[in-house]
């Protein structure tokens, strides 16, 4: 019976620190040891790579380790799903042509064993951090993608990952605290009109658990140390390894 689906989300494969091969093998060892006969569905929810950019015919080197993985996983009658978020938002096909299912709007809506799900990256929810939705509209802006496009791939990518690594490690970044009921997407997940029984999210690398009406929020934590969300469909049962 598959009635396990994981999430998962922020491991930042690439990112440029020491620990990165480190955060990958611990990736690696995460795929590989979900049981796939038991398994319907993997979430991957954004920001799974530190910078991903596709050009029509050139994608980023490396991760073949994490590509074996999830290719066994799918070869296995998993679905792998997967999400883009503010750092690997640039996927235009290939993970389609790997296997994956890529829903682009988000949030994303599903049912997993009769419980209604929300799920995304959750940074452009709510009405917070104005600024910061400005510059996520510029990179989707497609006059913008097609100018960078026009780069030769070792000068866009070499920027992508050295902008990706400096909008972290510039200048220290405070651990994000959760503002509670006044937190923007608490309140989004407030008013959302869809009922929904668990809203997962992840952008934000701080675990957070908390109800919202009779719903259930969950954000998951980064990778600095492994973590994910499993649903056993069978008991009902949604739990955290942060």
């Amino acid at each position: 019976m598959r009635n396990l689906t994981y999430f998962v989300s922020d491991v930042h494969l690439g990112l440029r620190l020491p620990e990165a091969p480190e955060r990958e093998k611990r990736f690696v060892e995460f795929l590989r040891g979900i049981p796939a006969e038991r398994t319907e569905s993997l979430y991957m929810l954004g920001d799974i790579w530190d910078f991903w950019y596709e050009y029509k015919d050139v994608v980023p080197k490396g991760y073949a380790q994490v590509f074996a993985a999830l290719l066994d996983l799918m070869d296995a009658g998993v679905k792998v799903y997967f999400i883009e978020g503010n750092h690997d938002q640039w996927s235009y096909g290939y993970f389609s042509e790997l296997g994956m299912i890529c829903p682009k709007a988000q949030p994303y809506y599903t049912e997993i064993g009769g419980k209604r799900f929300c799920l995304g990256h959750g940074d452009m929810l709510g009405n917070g951090n104005k600024k910061y939705k400005r510059i996520q509209w510029m990179f989707h802006n497609k006059l913008f993608r097609a100018m960078f496009s026009a780069l030769h791939p070792r000068i866009g990518i070499g920027w992508g990952k050295t902008w990706s690594r400096q909008s972290r490690t510039h200048k220290p970044v405070p651990k994000y605290v959760f503002k509670g009921q006044s937190e923007p997407l608490y309140q989004w997940c407030s008013a959302c009109p869809e009922k929904v029984d668990y809203f997962i999210f992840g952008h934000y690398h701080t675990f957070w658990d908390t109800p919202v009406g009779n719903s259930r929020l969950l954000v998951m934590a980064d990778w600095k140390e492994p973590n994910w969300l499993v649903f056993d469909a069978e008991t009902g049962e949604l739990s955290a390894r942060p």
